[in-house]
């Protein structure tokens, strides 16, 4: 409860009856506005009042408060509370060019803004049964409830309750700013320090008059009746003189305050005690960021660094709805030098109690001596006066009520005993409890009626009460017109005490209402009232509820001690904390509200607190060598355009990224959407986490016991960009908290991206969380976390749930822009949603727009948008299919050739011969080993010189210094393919390829006939594999033109995955049936205008097998590739911008190759064109002495994995097994080998080491060691 707070200048609040006003116009900054939905609601007009602070054209306020999501992790000072101290803190610290913080318990509001019905009020009511039994006066249990930031708080405890503000300007939005003075003869008492003698605090009570201009209320204003009738009865009682006007904050004309702001005169609406401000705002203009709905818990030292650490739990969100976790994930902002405590007497005692238990040394003093400032609230009804006492918020003209206080009857002077002296003030009661203002009145117990009342008195007590209840509240001739408010302030022992037990605060201010001096008063108030024929009623808390006064002035709680030690109070003469009973202080944290105060000062306390707030600062600010500049004016303020001031400019990148998000959303009125999300597991930290994975990574954080948690808000300003645009974007603060970092770090600045893309895997999304770690030592680390939503979900609930629920975590460093640095990675682990947090969460989603209309809207496109791609990914197969598109160019990884070659085989059929050189540095190239890539059927260079990876497999071979040739043959890629040519066919093409480069590079056969003086290794994939094979089968390519084979998935003995042998084992060819309804060629590509046989192909493909669910995809070229030749690829090993585009890498099939095909992976060895068997002994004895690795991956669904083991086998037995290697790359898949984002990390390694070995002589000179027979095989 950022409790009570002084009117008026400095930061805040300066009543003018209802609304406030400010002069200028400039476009609106909603930059600063307070994160609870701003509505566009008219403002009422009064009495003499039109206000200012309202913009027709956008229907907004102004907010200076800033949303919590610009919040910096640390500031020079903070402020907790921004009432009557805190005010006065942060407007001379903002002064004295410091940066700082102010956190505010409660929200912002302005002018219109304030409930001035009954049930809009109720809302606004929190209640907090701080009573050691629990009950309330003797009728039963008051709980703790209602909106903790609501703008009215009710404090119940023993003896007495408080009445407290929450809000931007704390009670000083509900006070009645009455601006009086302590008598010398309180201040004299010994209570109070030497340091603080009469006469001390007049500089401070000037200095803070000439910012809050208390005036008296003009003697040629309306008439007010209250007002009159409290002078008569001063008059009736003896005290005429002792009667006056008292000097208050509130304006009674148009111009600009002292820091200014422009007002209008008040309304004298009466309205005070219901929630006023006028934004006269010192501290905003000099640079103070000011924070709503932040409740300070507690204060710890900041440890491996200075200055302090304020813990706070933030409302925004609807984070509470979390019970568990709100008051233990707490957030903080470091304080680098200063805090000050200005949460008010209660608000302030309980956060240095909470301290006190987390580890803050200070007086045992503290928690006591407070005060309820002797305060006694009650009515005297029913009189033979015209009073005219409840507010309104349209006053007729002729009849104002006038400001909420406005007389007074001063009874401090010419009492022996200071602590005898007393005030009486009139009052105004609220509009919206005037409904409830008769029943009230008559039915409290304890009244007093007048002494000898006439027949004629009591018709007229009769009638007046008949007219009020028929009439209603209003009716001029009735009792409540006819009712006077009183509050006495005086003098109580001062003697109540705060604890906390269980975490909640026990108030006990016992006997309050029950002393003689209550009794004394109360009878005073009775003959004020029986004086004017009028029924005395004592307050519904003291009638009614067990003689419990309320008080509206809490004081104390950590008093200033008057002998400068701890032992005899909490704080110094300054308002510095002691640290315990001797006189050591922290000299950072400073006490400046009614807290400080140490005894009943029997006056309204506003001017004393304000005064004793501006001294403490003032001595503060000299400790500290801060130059305060007192001198400078603000000239006229405008509250919708920026501050004069701005201490912060050009620093912290993602809180201006922030705020201009949130500018621009609110300058165009857009609807936003928030919701709250906590999710927990376990990240291992330690130097292995960047090699573990995540389910290693996992296990050992559990075996660790290394526990983590986050605690986010995610709030999108603008629903429609966040549903629409490309990163799907909204904003995430909060805390993440995990031991192995000290506890609980900020969070701030943070990025969700929802279902955005995932460019690594096809058809998969993401929900992404990136943000900043702050820790409490100031260091910071970078978290990145992902949701996985991919074809798994397809049509298993419970695996949806595992998808939206489990978040792959890995936390790194940080550069000194705050940028992550990947290949730091300090921790790794999974974290997850729990069905009980999951419906938690649910109940905190909030739209925020100018209308209802809007926030339904708002609502239904996020749940709209968010069903539809949960919706998406559970129905893969039903949703929309995926077409080729157009003409890509931004690829990530544009590899162009050195040279393009023209290749004519010896039946002239022309193909394509790709060169690149090596990249070298320095040096002769001429000689680089050669290095011929040939693909498979319906491909081309493209699938080694991929554009759409990182790193392809001629950029890596390149690096590596070897010049690449890629061909397409003509059954690749190539409108040659078209003619019904056969992979056996296409061996001539690999001929006429090495040829072709054997004679640019001039390579001849070495004179002794053992080979070429220099040679090409082959690396052949797929179809292009088995034409190679063909070739040196038959002998029409000669071994000795080869240094050595990558065969890649297959090689002479073809073998079906289970799925492709099924559909070419059918009793009728595929191919054949597709070649009488459509023609030759299969395309793999379509489009949405082919006709109907081929759009009926492509709906049928949506079901066609592919095996786990995860293969599922909505790519019409996948499905199509997939039934031409099986699955080409396993779908992780594909990123999104290769499998978005195969249409460019993919062409199609002869039914002439693909019967072919057919035939040989049915049968398991290759044929010629007419099917005839090309693996014979006399054959395969042609490949004795050609290196040869085999590799296959083991999710392969074209070829089954065993094909290159037969063939590997074969060769051993064959020739010998030194030359032959073979390795199956588990979780590979088929053409992933090569188009995988990561085949640099395992296949591309693997080939080059192979190529070394063959470069090095090593299978020579193994075959001449052992025979040819390194493993024992008959040859």
């Amino acid at each position: 409860m950022e409790g009570t707070a002084e009117p008026n200048g400095y930061d805040h609040q300066q009543t003018n009856g209802h609304n406030g006003e400010s002069n200028g116009r400039t476009e609106p900054d909603y930059t600063k506005s307070f994160d609870n939905p701003y509505q566009v609601t008219e403002p009422r007009e009064g009495y003499r009042q039109v206000n200012d602070t309202f913009d027709p054209v956008t229907g907004a306020y102004p907010r200076i408060s800033r949303p919590v999501e610009l919040i910096r992790p640390s500031y020079d000072v903070v402020v907790i509370g921004s009432g009557y101290g805190g005010a006065v803190a942060a407007s001379r610290m903002a002064r004295g060019n410091k940066k700082v913080c102010l956190l505010e318990r409660g929200k912002e509001k302005w002018p219109g803004e304030f409930p001035s019905e009954i049930i809009p009020a109720v809302k606004e009511l929190h209640t907090t049964n701080a009573a050691t039994d629990g009950l309330l006066g003797g009728i039963g249990k008051l709980g703790t409830g209602g909106d903790p930031t609501g703008l009215y708080h009710l404090i119940v405890g023993d003896g007495q309750n408080a009445f407290v503000g929450n809000g931007l300007g704390g009670t000083s939005l509900l006070n009645a700013n009455v601006f009086l003075e302590a008598d010398e003869g309180v201040l004299n008492l010994p209570i109070w320090p030497e340091e603080l003698r009469p006469g001390v605090l007049k500089p401070y009570y000037k200095r803070a008059a000439e910012v809050l201009e208390p005036k008296k209320y003009p003697k040629d204003f309306p008439k007010l009746h209250k007002l009159e009738t409290l002078e008569k009865q001063a008059k009736l009682m003896g005290w005429s003189e002792k009667f006056d006007r008292v000097p208050q904050t509130t304006r009674f004309e148009d111009g600009e305050n002292s820091t200014g702001v422009y007002m209008r005169a008040s309304t004298l609406s009466g309205q005070d005690t219901t929630g006023l401000n006028d934004g006269s705002n010192d501290a905003w203009n000099w640079g103070t960021e000011m924070f709503c709905q932040c409740e300070v818990r507690y204060v710890t030292k900041a440890q491996d660094r200075e200055g302090y650490i304020v813990h706070f739990a933030w409302h925004g969100g609807k984070r509470a709805n979390f019970k568990d976790l709100f008051y233990e994930d707490l957030m903080w902002v470091h304080a680098k030098e200063l805090v000050f405590f200005g949460a008010g007497s209660i608000g302030t005692t309980e956060i240095l109690l909470r301290s006190k238990q987390f580890g803050l040394d200070m007086s045992p003093d503290v928690g006591h001596g407070m005060s309820g400032n002797g305060d006694i609230l009650a009515f005297g009804y029913n009189t033979s006066e015209y009073v005219n006492g409840m507010g309104r918020e349209d006053p007729p003209p002729n009849r104002p009520v006038g400001p909420c206080i406005t007389g007074i009857i001063d009874c401090r002077t010419g009492v022996e005993n200071p602590l005898d002296g007393f005030v009486v003030e009139e009052g105004a009661i609220p509009a919206a409890l005037a409904p409830f203002y008769q029943a009230m009145l008559t039915y409290l117990p304890g009244r007093v009626f007048p002494e000898n009342i006439s027949i004629k008195g009591a018709v007229g007590h009769v009638t007046a009460a008949v007219g009020s209840r028929f009439f209603g509240p209003y009716f001029p001739d009735g009792s409540t017109e006819k009712t006077q408010c009183y509050l006495i302030m005086s003098h109580d022992s001062s003697q109540a005490t705060m604890q906390l037990d269980k975490d909640r605060p026990l108030i006990n201010f016992s006997g309050v209402g029950k002393s003689h001096r209550a009794k004394k008063l109360a009878g005073y108030l009775a003959k004020l009232t029986n004086l004017i024929g009028g029924i005395y009623v004592d307050s519904p808390f003291y009638a009614a509820f067990g003689e419990k006064e309320i008080t509206v002035h809490a004081i104390g709680g950590a008093r200033i001690s008057n002998d400068g030690t701890g032992a005899n109070g909490g704080v110094n003469h300054k308002g510095q904390l002691f640290k315990g009973v001797e006189g050591d202080v922290h000299e950072g944290l400073i006490v400046c509200d009614g807290t400080i105060v140490p005894a009943a000062l029997g006056v309204n306390p506003f001017a004393t607190i304000t005064a004793l707030a501006e001294r403490s600062v003032e001595h503060i600010a000299k400790d500290f060598h801060i130059d305060v500049d007192l001198k400078t004016k603000n000239g006229s303020l405008n509250l919708f355009g920026q501050p004069a001031h701005d201490p912060f400019k050009g620093e912290h990148p993602p809180v201006a990224r922030v705020q201009e998000i949130i500018k621009t959303a609110r300058d165009d009125m857009t609807p936003g959407i928030a919701f709250t999300e906590t999710m927990d597991g376990w990240i291992h930290f330690g130097e292995d986490s960047e090699t573990l994975d995540f389910q290693r990574a996992t296990l050992t954080a559990k075996s660790r016991g290394e526990y983590a948690r986050f605690f986010l808000s995610a709030r999108s300003w603008n629903t429609h960009n966040l549903v629409h645009d490309k990163e799907h974007e909204a904003n995430l603060t909060g805390t993440f908290t995990c031991p192995a970092l000290g506890g609980t770090s900020m969070v701030q600045g943070g990025k969700f991206n929802l279902f955005n893309d995932d460019p690594r895997s096809p058809d998969t999304t993401n929900l992404t969380y990136n943000f900043l770690i702050s820790q409490k030592d100031g260091k910071k680390l970078h978290f990145n976390g992902y949701k996985v939503v991919n074809s798994d979900v397809v049509f298993n609930p419970l695996n949806l749930w595992k998808a939206t629920t489990t978040l792959y975590c890995t936390i790194t460093e940080v550069d000194e822009d705050e940028q992550p640095v990947h290949n730091k990675v300090r921790g790794k682990g999974v974290i997850h949603i729990r069905p009980t947090a999951f419906l938690q969460e649910c109940t905190t989603m909030e739209a925020t727009g100018s209308s209802l209309y809007a926030k339904v809207s708002s609502t239904a496109n996020f749940l709209g948008y968010f069903t539809a791609k949960a919706a998406g990914a559970f129905l893969t197969p039903f949703i929309p299919q995926i077409w080729p598109s157009l003409p890509f160019n931004s690829y990530q990884n544009p590899t162009p050739w050195s040279e393009e070659i023209t290749v004519e085989a010896n039946d002239r059929v022309k193909t394509k011969l790709y060169m690149w050189e090596p990249q070298t540095i320095g040096g002769d190239a001429s000689n680089a080993p050669i290095l011929l890539f040939i693909p498979g059927a319906a491909l081309d260079q493209q699938i080694f010189a991929l554009p759409t990876i990182e790193k392809n497999a001629v950029n890596y071979f390149r690096a590596k210094g070897y010049r690449v040739y890629s061909m397409v043959h003509r059954v690749g890629k190539t409108i040659v393919a078209q003619q019904n040519w056969t992979t056996y066919d296409a061996r001539r093409d690999i001929q006429a390829a090495l040829k072709k480069i054997r004679k640019k590079h001039a390579i001849v056969d070495r004179l002794d006939g053992s080979g070429p003086s220099t040679t090409t290794y082959v690396v052949a994939h797929c179809a292009g594999s088995l034409a190679l094979a063909s070739g040196l089968l038959d002998g029409s390519i000669p071994r000795q033109w080869l240094s050595g084979v990558t065969a890649s998935q297959v090689f002479m003995n073809p073998k079906f995955s289970k799925v492709n042998h099924v559909k070419a084992s059918l009793p009728i060819s595929m191919a054949n049936i597709y070649n009488l309804i459509q023609g030759k060629w299969f395309d793999c590509t379509s489009t949405p205008r082919d006709g109907y046989i081929q759009q009926g192909i492509n709906q049928l493909l949506r079901f066609y097998p592919v095996g786990h669910r995860n293969e599922i995809c909505n790519s019409v070229v996948c499905h199509r590739s997939s039934l031409a030749f099986g699955r080409l690829w396993s779908h992780k090993g594909l990123n999104e911008a290769t499998h978005s585009q195969l249409e460019n890498f993919i062409g199609g099939a002869s039914m002439a190759n693909l019967n072919h095909l057919m035939y040989q992976g049915t049968h398991g060895f290759a044929t010629d064109s007419q099917n005839e068997n090309l693996v014979t002994p006399q054959n395969i004895a042609r490949l004795k002495g050609l290196p040869i690795f085999f590799f296959s991956g083991s999710e392969n669904e074209v070829y089954a994995p065993e094909n290159t083991d037969t063939s590997f086998t074969t060769l051993t037995e064959a020739n010998g097994g030194v030359c032959y290697e073979r390795q199956v790359f588990q979780h590979r898949g088929h053409l992933d080998a090569w188009m995988s984002p990561t085949a640099h990390k395992d296949i591309f390694p693997r080939v080059e080491q192979h190529i070394q070995n063959v470069m090095n002589e090593k299978y020579s000179r193994l075959e001449k060691y052992t025979s040819g027979n390194l493993l024992g095989l008959k040859k």
